[in-house]
């Protein structure tokens, strides 16, 4: 099996958000006041401001850690500002695939309450972080009649572009999303790090291309989908993983081979005591307050990197000291079923774990060696 298609969509996701993060060295200058944007390294822009050097914007992107309830409510924020002046305006999302479209459709028309909508949009299967972190978002879309666009296409589609190619794969199939420009060699590098943490190991160079292949396909997938909705002075605000942007790579590369070079990308940053500046390159920071303590809690986490197997969750790692490595799951083990429910795909035991309650346990039934066996697997309660 190839690794392409056994690589979690939420670890390269929590890739994207996270790669960014870093801090360099302390600026020379005062660093900005929480609330302000920070711009060309130290200039200080306030939002209104900002907000009016971006009226003439196409494509305006915001990055996101995908599990940071501060960074969707600075989204928020800088939407509200963004739509006072341009009211014509789309919002892409790049936690739905090309298929959920009718669902946002009809939620934006009122059509849907929001558990009908999580279920139509296969929002847990889709994409599996807390809906609660977006759900103001979507219900500012639906209040002021937003439309909401589906930006990314299902990791099936990208298995498939990654690993038997573009013209393998029929046009019509993959939305007419066209092949994307080549890998820069700086993003090459960052990619080629992400799968060595992720695979544990330097991997076989084929492996590795055919990951770099899927993200490619995953960046061009939303550029293709921004480009084609900004048009007749609408607006389009993407929000997605920052890794998808920082650094100019990604979706702004793609979209400037696209033709549409009108775009800027808006970071969320938390300098610390010491003023540190970010890591990476954006065209604006907004400088974040003490909101990292308002947080969600974290949800459950089994411990383990999964991929496919033809019968059931593959177990590629084990995370020490986790909940999997105390309840004896190995690299290899095979689940089959989880609190009785059969495995098909990583996101169905993602669905189980993610309604696990603290304190509890999961019956597991994993294949291992040929042999069926059970293992029980306790979650810990709160504050242990």
């Amino acid at each position: 099996m190839s690794r392409i298609r056994s690589l979690s969509v939420r670890s390269l996701c929590a890739w994207a958000a996270l790669a960014w993060l870093a801090p360099l060295p302390a600026l020379a200058d005062d660093c900005p006041a929480p609330g302000q944007w920070q711009v060309n390294g130290n200039e200080t822009l306030t939002t209104a401001d900002l907000a009016t050097q971006l009226a003439d914007t196409r494509v305006v992107l915001l990055g996101e850690q995908h599990d940071r309830l501060d960074h969707h409510r600075w989204q928020l924020h800088t939407l509200a500002a963004l739509h006072a002046h341009r009211p014509s305006m789309v919002i892409g999302l790049e936690m739905l695939p090309r298929e959920a479209q009718p669902a946002l459709d009809a939620w934006v028309a009122g059509e849907l309450d929001e558990a009908a909508f999580l279920e139509q949009s296969d929002w847990h299967q889709a994409w599996g972080f807390d809906p609660e972190l977006y759900l103001p978002i979507l219900h500012f879309a639906r209040m002021q009649r937003i439309p909401l666009l589906a930006l990314n296409v299902t990791p099936e589609l990208r298995g498939r572009l990654a690993n038997d190619g573009w013209a393998a794969v029929p046009e019509q199939e993959r939305f007419g999303i066209t092949p994307p420009a080549p890998v820069l060699p700086a993003y090459r590098a960052s990619l080629e790090a992400v799968y060595a943490q992720h695979a544990n190991r330097d991997g076989d160079p084929a492996d590795v291309e055919r990951f770099i292949a899927a993200q490619l396909a995953w960046d061009r997938a939303m550029a293709t989908a921004l480009a084609e909705a900004a048009t007749d002075g609408t607006l389009v605000a993407g929000l997605m993983g920052g890794g998808h942007l920082a650094n100019g790579d990604g979706v702004p590369y793609q979209l400037d081979d696209l033709g549409l070079e009108n775009h800027r990308s808006l970071l969320p940053w938390a300098p610390g005591a010491d003023c540190q500046s970010p890591r990476a390159e954006a065209d604006a920071f907004y400088v974040l307050g003490d909101e990292s303590a308002f947080q969600l809690p974290d949800p459950p986490r089994l411990g383990v990197l999964i991929g496919e197997h033809e019968d059931g969750v593959l177990v590629q790692g084990i995370a020490p000291d986790s909940v999997a490595e105390k309840a004896g799951l190995a690299e290899g083990d095979v689940i089959v079923t989880a609190a009785g429910q059969p495995m098909a795909a990583p996101a169905d035991l993602t669905t189980v774990i993610r309604r696990q309650a603290p304190g509890t346990l999961l019956p597991l039934d994993i294949r291992r060696d040929g042999e069926l066996r059970e293992v029980l697997a306790r979650f810990p309660s709160p504050g242990a």
